[in-house]
């Protein structure tokens, strides 16, 4: 049994081995249906529970399609539904009911200690489907993204980030970017740096990170963009000052201009209005291939979990 909480916990032969059979998985599915099983099954009879503490689109999607595809089969949960909720039921208690009926959990959630909690009572693997600190399933699925785009290995590429430097999207990037040993440089405001304790572990890790405080230099000559909306989920902010505050840092066509001539536009996503219109819905945007991967790398994530990677 294995988990999948964060990326610097992973090692990057094992996250290698997911990128590569998600690879795999999509290149055999090239004329199947949404719901039609993958030929081997290899997780007929297993249940994915899921539950939700914030809103959810594309993982709720993706995860539920990916048990599907395995041959098993996923249960929702409202987490506003049940006694844990309400105060009266611990984690711990929890946790036993989840591993006693389903086979692999999957929590969305708005606290990172909550989800150490579950991690310690539980007999079956925990999978992090957002946390305060953490988005590990998104990075991971964008790194799938960016090779299958480039055709070549994302350590030979160099990626920016523009926007806030300091929330679960570009920590979970920054620790790939160790991982799998890519330049990544970071544009954003002086008052929203990344995670300083993050940033250390990099260096100690040889990372390739370099922070800017201006948008032309985070991005010239960069293969790939990525960004994300500046109020986050977990943001508790006086929103209309931090919007203000990050004017100069919203993708354009003129920041578009500063990666190289085939330069790519990735987000996560929901947008804002941190990204215009003409980028967004423009020909260097690759969103809604990005999004559709997530169902590809979710399998082989569920498949590292449970010990069945090919």
């Amino acid at each position: 049994m294995k988990n999948f909480i964060n990326i610097r916990d992973i090692s990057s032969k094992d996250l290698k081995k997911i990128i590569l059979d998600a690879k795999k998985r999509k290149n055999k599915r090239k004329k199947s249906n949404v719901l039609e099983l993958d030929k081997d099954s290899p997780l007929k009879g297993k249940m994915l529970i899921q539950m939700f503490e914030k809103s959810s689109l594309r993982t709720r999607l993706s995860f539920y399609l990916a048990i599907k595809q395995l041959g098993g089969s996923a249960l929702t949960l409202r987490s506003d539904e049940l006694h844990l909720s309400k105060g009266s039921e611990s984690i711990a208690d929890t946790a036993k009911i989840l591993s006693t009926f389903g086979n692999a959990f999957m929590l969305r959630t708005d606290s990172d200690k909550k989800l150490e909690e579950f991690k310690k009572h539980m007999v079956i693997p925990i999978i992090n489907g957002l946390s305060p600190s953490s988005h590990p399933s998104q990075v991971l699925s964008d790194v799938f993204t960016i090779e299958e785009i480039k055709k070549k290995p994302i350590s030979k590429l160099q990626i920016c980030w523009i926007g806030d430097g300091n929330n679960n999207v570009i920590n979970s990037l920054i620790e790939a970017s160790v991982k799998f040993s890519f330049k990544l440089n970071i544009g954003c405001p002086k008052k929203y740096a990344p995670n300083k304790k993050l940033i250390n572990w990099s260096k100690k890790n040889k990372g390739k990170i370099k922070i800017f405080n201006d948008v032309k230099q985070a991005t010239i000559g960069s293969d790939v963009l990525f960004t994300d909306k500046v109020i986050s989920m977990n943001d508790k902010v006086n929103k209309s000052k931090k919007l203000k505050d990050f004017n100069k840092f919203k993708v354009n066509s003129k920041v578009m201009s500063f990666l190289k001539p085939n330069g790519i536009f990735l987000h996560c996503l929901p947008r804002g209005s941190e990204v215009s219109n003409e980028v967004f819905l423009g020909k260097q945007s690759k969103v809604w291939q990005q999004a559709l991967n997530r169902v590809y790398v979710q399998k082989s994530i569920l498949l590292y979990c449970f010990g069945k990677l090919r």
